[in-house]
């Protein structure tokens, strides 16, 4: 989970931390070498994931083209403190984002004032509430993201849907009693019950996790109804920047429509429709596609000054 201090193509990189809600979360600073000063792209993931999931291969990139990149771990996750681990909840998360965000803008090694977001999945929608809070974020990149909790749980059946609100009942009975959470699966076969759990889900969400993670495929079981309240296409609205919005057209998770909509209330919005699944964009052709995409996007609108 943790990686030190290290230098890449044209980058450094190195730990540090910043508090939330009393809580030290664990981050990685990437700076360009031989830039002053750089602009800074605020990053993290989804539902259940960590910063090493997937994500540094985005964060050189970007320090690659002039960016400092400030990725982090949310609170109960990763190197980050908390308890209970792997606990997922929307607005313990976009208070990370806040701080996260206070953080970067007090070093004084990144331009505080040319601040992107980037967010994934879960993430994606969290940078979409986070640029509507905060008017300084000067851009935005969400890639799948998640817009509408209404949306995704009549998107994946009602079936589905029964299982986690029993699953989330007994979570949060347990927890009123102070007993261990009842846990469930982040992702698993279509057969059985887990937070994801369409034919994609398992095979790409796993291929995400490098190998000899110590990090486990569960979570307290009453995040299913915290997604299912939590609505980001609520604030799309209020997004003033500029945002690049990728979706997939094959996302069995989040339902195409839903992006659509979301992306329709934004001022500056520019939306990316590909032909792939939730996970696909992760390796391969499509991330380079993306990454590239991303890339351009935001060195156009923090580094060239759009």
């Amino acid at each position: 989970m943790s990686g030190g201090s290290r230098e890449g193509n044209g980058f450094t990189r190195s730990d540090h931390h910043f508090e939330s809600g009393g809580k030290r979360c664990a981050a990685w600073l990437y700076l360009p070498q031989g830039k002053t000063k750089p602009p800074v792209v605020v990053m993290a993931h989804g539902f259940g994931a960590q910063r090493d999931f997937g994500l540094p291969a985005y964060a050189e990139r970007f320090a690659e083209e002039g960016m400092a990149v400030f990725l982090f771990d949310y609170r109960n996750f990763g190197d980050s403190e908390g308890e209970p681990r792997n606990l997922v909840n929307p607005w313990r998360h976009l208070r990370d984002w806040r701080s996260a965000l206070a953080y970067v803008r007090s070093l004084p090694e990144v331009d505080g004032g040319r601040v992107a977001l980037w967010g994934s999945s879960y993430g994606g929608g969290h940078v979409l509430v986070t640029a509507a809070r905060d008017q300084g974020v000067a851009a935005v990149c969400s890639q799948v993201p998640f817009v509408d909790g209404v949306s995704t749980a009549l998107y994946t059946g009602l079936k589905h849907a029964l299982q986690a609100t029993v699953a989330a009942t007994r979570d949060i009975l347990r927890a009123a009693t102070f007993r261990e959470p009842f846990r469930v699966p982040i992702v698993s076969d279509p057969e059985t019950f887990g937070i994801m759990n369409t034919p994609e889900s398992k095979p790409g969400y796993l291929a995400l996790v490098p190998e000899g993670s110590d990090w486990r495929n569960e979570c307290p079981a009453r995040a299913v109804l915290e997604l299912l309240l939590y609505r980001p296409t609520m604030w799309a609205a209020r997004v003033r920047c500029p945002a690049l919005v990728i979706m997939g057209e094959k996302d069995s998770l989040i339902k195409p429509a839903a992006v659509e909509r979301a992306v329709s209330r934004m001022r500056q919005a520019t939306l990316k429709r590909l032909p792939v699944g939730h996970f696909d964009i992760y390796q391969g052709e499509w991330f380079e596609k993306v990454v590239s995409m991303q890339a351009e996007f935001l060195a156009r609108h923090l580094v060239r000054g759009g």
